[in-house]
């Protein structure tokens, strides 16, 4: 199967050339920094910091298929890890609320519940 071809970076002034998303490893790491610091909610850097990062190493682990892909027949490998309850809406980190899902399959299930958004993008 062909590539996508790579892309420039996103970062002002830099050239070199990106595999996925918008900007180059190297740049990747400083929005990413950037955004935690003065973008993201505090209350969700509290929520997934390191012992978050932690338990979702050790899930993916143990199932490292994407459990949603699974139900319906497919088999790909699990990237995500995707509260079932949200810790929002008081969910917590056990393993009964975890399931471990592809990118695709977790903007799915993110969008219809609009958690993210604030608002459910496919219509009952």
């Amino acid at each position: 199967m062909p590539y996508k071809p790579k892309r420039p970076c996103a970062y002002p002034g830099c050239g070199r050339l990106s595999d996925s998303g918008e900007y180059c490893a190297e740049h990747k790491k400083v929005v990413t920094k950037r955004y935690n610091q003065y973008q993201r909610d505090p209350a969700s850097n509290k929520r997934y910091g390191r012992s978050w990062k932690r338990i979702r190493d050790r899930y993916i682990k143990a199932h490292p298929l994407c459990e949603e892909c699974d139900r319906n027949g497919r088999i790909k490998a699990a990237e995500e890890v995707h509260h079932i309850l949200p810790l929002s809406k008081g969910g917590g980190n056990e393993t009964s609320n975890l399931m471990a899902l592809c990118k695709s399959c977790h903007s799915k299930i993110t969008a219809e519940s609009g958690d993210r958004w604030g608002r459910s993008y496919l219509y009952d």
